[in-house]
């Protein structure tokens, strides 16, 4: 035996109580990581990126792998309290996979220059950015999106914007979020898609779609990135960041599908959210991360972590830097955001045993994998030029688009005696302080986006006049009010950008002006809402209502005794009691994006007809909330007539404007449900129709919706499900037949043991214009 076999033949000894208890929990470790890798690392089938990736890892050292796992921050924004230094280094010393928020072809490509010509093995970076809706030409507000129904046209959306942002140089959007959100005080629900589980099902797949195009290594799309994984909508009291804690059985039902519908069509990336599930963070959970997403749902692309959720797990209290990055590797996260725990903890806590290097492993491998698919091995720039980014960004194509999806996006919440649309040839005063405003127009989250590029309202309006649609003389101004008097609350949104400030008039002189001419009008079209920042991310709020100036300025307009139109800009449902008691009309265009104002001027003339319908209820007072269509019924539901049944002593139960809620300028019959059969079977189809009848004097756009209730479960069941929706469009006087196919699909649900099924029973099947519809047949699935 030479020297070099001594060493290396371990020598006999006993071993102590201590090793042995050591070797145990190591080889727990290896058994877990092994299960881990082999359930969450199914075969690609793409036997010839298995075959790159493979010979790219083993040429990569321990920290070079780790390095792939991190994600920091360079360039222009920023969403917490931390930011990366030395950024560059990094780069060159292989501790990047990708770095976000740097775009434009000349940042990106200094960056990947770094990375393909000054590291090791010349490994691309990912290039991430939060293009939630639109990159440089910004689209209405997700939650305005919604509000069209019309998955064509967010599919369409979503594409355009992937075009424009790779043209711009990146490679990967933190979009959709999909949180189920039930509570506006949270600022968030501006991001989403609502409160319903099925739309937002739907609504997650067109845009993945979008995005992702089918074929990644087609240079004008981006990877998707499913967010907050999960229940982030759920936060307790509408607060951000805040604890979420619920059943499996209404997480799998009510809050889990949009999820699972977004991994179904393909998204490649999920990010983790910041708040616990059964009492561990997202981020280091491994039923959520491993068990649910790989294993169940076989997901196969790559976890990132929100804006440092690695260290915000310290916060929580689970353990120091060292435990949450093992929680957090060993959970499923793959991808550390700004944190800097996992190139920082995970050399150590490998060769303390702690973490299996084949946990890294497959966390790097599926990294590579994505820059693989998006061909960045063969072209790290993605046919990035100066002269693509100037073609795609905001040519003629988006900026229609823009327009369209802002008009869709309106909703028309009341419209007594047909005050809308407006009568171009009478005098007509635009009052408060949205009407000449641009930066709230593109709203939170507006990426890229330039304000100044926004078209106001009064620009439209100039426009309008100026193209002979309007007499001359015909519109008049007046300020009204500051968006908020609240110095504290101005200077807090100052701090993030808000761009607010007091007119050097005085509240009284400013609503002396309004009233002077609202009173020389025929009548007044008030533009108020909420300063962009008083929703979004980190903008909850405990009272939902317009702030108290514009309030003011409302009152005054209608003690003129003109009539008043509300034009609201806003992230959320608001509280519109008053308004909607006292105003004639109520147009609802959310922060509407770049070409907001020349929608907003389309509608309130009628060159576009509102056909948006309301995701989220907008509940009466703060007092309801939450408040959804879709609840489940009580023992004793309510009875005004009954003391002892479920309901407010000092308000309806019922909300100000329901789930599904939208009117046009012109109106829609329902014909009684007719059903095909009287009983479902198992294998068999029900086709449930309407006849759709266009009674009004214009073409319009109607969203007919189809609602189930499940009348006897093995658990309790919602008073109402959606499960259809048709966006059909009508002529005056014509009508047409609207059918649903019905199967055991729409009928399952998750029961007491979360077994997807369909229980035989009777139903209701609703079909019509709201979630509040009472048009409705009965059926038996045997």
């Amino acid at each position: 035996m030479n020297r070099t076999q001594e060493h290396l033949t371990p020598k006999k000894q006993p071993f102590s109580s201590r090793m042995i208890r050591q070797m145990k929990k190591t080889l727990l470790l290896l058994c877990l990581t092994s299960s881990l890798v082999a359930c969450t690392n199914p075969p690609s089938h793409n036997a010839e990126m298995d075959t790159f990736v493979t010979r790219l890892m083993n040429q990569m050292t321990l920290e070079e792998k780790i390095g792939q796992l991190n994600l920091p921050t360079v360039g222009f924004d920023v969403t917490g309290a931390r930011l990366n230094e030395s950024v560059e280094q990094k780069i060159k010393n292989g501790q990047a996979g990708g770095v976000f928020n740097s775009y434009t072809p000349a940042a990106v490509r200094r960056l990947q220059e770094i990375a393909v010509t000054q590291t090791r093995l010349h490994i691309p970076l990912l290039f991430g950015y939060d293009v939630i809706h639109g990159h440089r030409t910004i689209y209405p507000i997700p939650l305005g999106l919604s509000a069209t129904w019309d998955t064509a046209l967010i599919e369409r959306v979503a594409a355009a914007v992937a075009d424009e942002a790779s043209a711009d140089g990146l490679h990967w959007t933190f979009s959709p979020m999909v949180d189920v959100a039930r509570d506006p005080r949270w600022g968030r629900v501006s991001e989403g898609a609502g409160e319903d589980p099925y739309l937002g099902a739907e609504i997650a797949k067109a845009y993945v779609r979008g995005y992702e195009q089918g074929d990644l290594r087609k240079p004008n799309t981006l990877l998707s990135c499913v967010k907050h994984f999960a229940l982030y909508g759920a936060a307790e009291a509408g607060r951000d960041y805040n604890t979420t804690d619920m059943s499996r059985g209404r997480m799998y039902n009510e809050y889990l599908p949009p999820y699972k519908a977004a991994v179904d069509a393909g998204a490649s990336s999920v990010m983790t959210a910041f708040n616990e599930i059964d009492g561990l963070p997202a981020t280091g959970n491994r039923w959520l991360l491993t068990d649910l997403l790989r294993r169940q749902w076989r997901f196969d692309g790559f976890v990132v972590t929100d804006y440092t959720a690695i260290a915000e797990m310290e916060n929580h209290g689970v353990g120091d830097r060292a435990r949450v990055a093992e929680l957090a590797i060993n959970a499923g996260a793959d991808m550390d955001m700004v944190s800097e725990y996992f190139i920082d903890q995970l050399p150590a806590l490998v060769n303390a045993g702690r973490v299996n290097e084949a946990a890294i492993d497959a966390a790097c491998r599926r990294i590579l994998e994505a820059k693989y698919k998006l061909g960045l091995f063969d072209d790290p720039y993605r046919k990035m030029s100066d002269e693509r980014a100037a073609a795609q960004i905001m040519n003629a194509e988006k900026r229609a688009l823009s327009r369209e999806a802002a008009a869709k996006s309106f909703v028309l919440l009341k419209n007594d005696r047909r005050t809308l649309p407006l009568d171009p040839s009478k005098t007509i005063a635009f009052i408060g302080p949205f009407v000449k405003d641009q930066r709230n127009l593109i709203g939170n989250w507006s990426a890229a986006g330039d304000w100044r590029q926004a078209v106001s309202l009064w620009s439209a309006l100039e426009n309008k006049a100026a193209d002979g649609a309007a007499a001359k003389n015909t519109f008049l101004y007046a300020k009204g009010c500051n968006h908020i008097d609240d110095a504290t609350l101005r200077d807090r949104l100052n701090r993030h950008g808000g761009l607010l400030d007091a007119d050097p008039r005085t509240p009284p002189q400013l609503l002396a002006e309004a009233v002077a001419v609202a009173r020389r009008a025929d009548v007044v079209v008030a533009v108020v809402g909420e300063p962009f920042g008083m929703s979004g991310e980190a903008a909850s709020r405990t009272d939902i209502g317009l702030p108290a100036p514009q309030q003011a300025l409302l009152k005054a307009l209608k003690e003129t005794g003109k009539p008043v139109v509300l034009v609201l800009m806003n992230g959320r449902p608001l509280t519109l009691q008053w308004e909607h008691d006292c105003l004639d009309a109520i147009l609802e265009t959310w922060y509407g994006g770049t070409f907001a104002g020349d929608a907003i001027a389309d509608v309130l003339f009628g060159d576009a007809n509102p056909s948006g319908k309301l995701t989220m209820t907008f509940p009466r007072t703060v007092g309801q909330i939450p408040i959804y269509y879709n609840h489940k019924n009580t023992g004793r539901p309510f009875d005004d007539q009954e003391k002892y049944t479920s309901k407010y002593l000092d308000a309806d139960n019922d909300p100000l404007y329901p789930f599904g809620h939208g009117l046009s300028y012109t109106s829609f019959d329902y014909s009684a449900v007719h059903l095909s059969a009287a009983t479902l079977t198992a294998a068999g189809r029900l086709t449930a129709s309407v006849t759709l009848t266009n009674t009004g004097p214009r073409e319009g756009e109607e969203i007919v919706q189809l609602y189930i209730r499940d009348r006897e479960g093995s658990i309790t069941r919602p008073v109402k499900e959606l499960k259809g929706f048709q966006k059909i469009a009508l002529q005056p006087g014509e009508s047409r037949e609207v059918a649903f196919t019905l199967t055991t699909e729409q009928l399952k649900f998750y029961n007491a043991e979360l077994q997807w099924t369909a229980e035989p029973g009777d139903f209701w099947v609703f079909i019509g214009g709201c979630s509040t519809t009472e048009n409705k047949a009965a059926f038996v699935l045997q």
